[in-house]
Formats: C-alpha cells, structure tokens, sequence
C-alpha cells in the first residue's frame, strides 16, 4: 500500500468558543471537514484515511466532547496517531473566557450540553476540566474572547491557508427570467434591455457562444457602454466582497431565455475578470430552448 502525507486538523475546544465557524472557515480552504465526530470513531476515520485509493490530502475533525464517556476514547486515537507516519497531524483549541461563553448562551438561549438543566457556568466549568488535558496536548489556542466570527475565520485562514492568501473565486451564471432567477446569486443583472438575437432568423436556434450571436450581441453602442461600467464595477466591488470574508461571489447575469445575450456576455465578463480571482462559468438555460 503506497503512503501518503494528510494534513489531519482536530478541532475542539469549548462549547460556544467558535468551533462552527472554524470548520467552515478550513472547508474554504478545501479541508475535506466532518463536524463532531464521535472519538470512538477516529481509529476507523483514519483507516479510511489510508486507504491507498483515497486522493484526500487535507482533513478537519471536529472533535466535541459532550460526555467523560468520551474522554480516553480520545486520548486513545491520539496516541496512535503519533505512530502514522503518514499523517501530519494538529490540534486546534478554541478557548473563551467563562464570561463571554455565558454570554453566548444568554444570547443564543440554548443550554450547555453539560450543564443538566442548571445554568450555563456549571456546565462551562465541567468541560473546561474535562478538557483541560487536551488543552495542554493543542499545538495551537486560539482565544475567541474578543474575536467576530468574521474576525476568527480571519484569523484561521491566516494561520492554514498554505499560500497566505484569502482564497476567494467568482462564479458567473447566464440564466433566463422566464426560468427564475438563480436562489444563490449574489448580485444579478438584468440585460434584456439589449437587442435580442432571438428575433433573427438565423440567430434564433443559435446560443451565445457562437461567434455570430457574440458579434451581435456587441456591435451595439449601449452593449459597449454596459460593459464598460460593468467591469467597473465588479472590479471596485469583487475587493470588497473577499475583504469583507465571502469565499465565492455568484454573479448572474439574465435575459429572457438564457439562450443568447447573457450567454455572449458571461463568457466575455469571464475573460475580463479572470486577472483578479479565479473565474467560472454556469450557463444555466442555455439548452432549455423549445426543441433542444
């Protein structure tokens, strides 16, 4: 069986210190996460882990101690990853303050997984001693205090991301209104108002990814002009967007059908933007057309 270097990232740590937000933030970063995995199972995940034909370079485990039943269970699989020689493991803990930990269940209105129908800081300070050992075996503690979960994916990524650089991709989507526009876009717009190859003979049963049907989607001046501002913008906001913590950004794009204008112009914002953050492309009616 050949071997393989994985990444394994444990994430643990206090209930309410952020361990939701971490595991999105490490799937942003293209961990391959599974959230709360019961410790019992970590000898099992890790068999399936070295199967020769798994092509998963990069893991997170969300490792939540709910119980004392849990506790050796836990230490057991850590032990034996000490013996992997394939598996480049790390221990994540999250840590909050009792005070702000509170304050997070106040807010949410949820009970403490160990709190047994008492307030919130009897079960805080059990699993604070339960966790106490797996605090001190964490290569990395991270306090969320004073952290927003803006600010802790932030963080995160800074520390894991192997590239130093926040990943964030565009993903540019053609559809038609008489389909419904997308539910996931971020931004649409709407492109009807430019000169519809439909109603040309030869264009009609043609998509926007012809050369003709391109061609006579841009030799209007209000294409040339849409365009340009356009660009512009999505240039000025895209930014912003992956400065603010988005990981993707869902632009459509629509005209009646899906078929011709906004087909022609995805593929040519596309080319345009691709400079900035990597680009991709959904053409999403584009053979919903009557016959095809």
């Amino acid at each position: 069986m050949s071997q393989k270097e994985t990444k394994l990232v444990i994430i643990t740590g206090m209930s309410g210190a952020g361990k939701t937000v971490a595991v999105q933030s490490f799937e942003d970063l293209g961990y391959y996460c599974v959230d709360n995995l019961p410790p019992t199972l970590l000898p099992k995940f890790l068999e399936l882990m070295k199967d020769s034909t798994n092509t998963i370079g990069k893991v997170a485990l969300v490792v939540d101690l709910r119980g004392r039943e849990f506790f050796n269970a836990l230490y057991d699989g850590l032990d034996a990853l000490g013996y992997e020689n394939w598996l480049e493991e790390h221990i994540l803990f999250l840590n909050a303050s009792d005070e702000v930990l509170v304050s997070r269940y106040k807010e949410t209105r949820r009970a403490h997984p160990l709190a047994d129908g008492g307030l919130p800081l009897s079960g805080i300070q059990q699993e604070r001693e339960i966790l106490n050992e797996l605090r001190g075996r964490a290569q990395r503690i991270i306090d969320t205090s004073d952290l927003k979960p803006k600010e802790l994916r932030e963080k995160i990524i800074d520390l894991y991301a192997e590239d130093k650089e926040v990943l964030f991709s565009t993903h540019l989507v053609s559809f038609g209104f008489k389909y419904g526009v997308p539910i996931d876009a971020d931004l649409v717009f709407d492109v009807r108002f430019l000169p519809n190859p439909h109603y040309i003979a030869t264009m009609k049963p043609l998509t926007g990814l012809h050369p003709d049907v391109s061609s006579y989607v841009f030799k209007w001046t209000d294409t040339k002009t849409f365009n340009e501002k356009l660009i512009d913008l999505l240039r000025f906001v895209l930014p912003q967007y992956k400065k603010e913590g988005k990981s993707q950004l869902v632009i459509a794009i629509g005209c009646t059908g899906g078929q011709h204008r906004s087909v022609a112009l995805v593929e040519y914002y596309a080319k345009q933007l691709a400079d900035l953050y990597p680009t991709h492309i959904t053409h999403r009616d584009i053979d919903k057309r009557k016959g095809h």
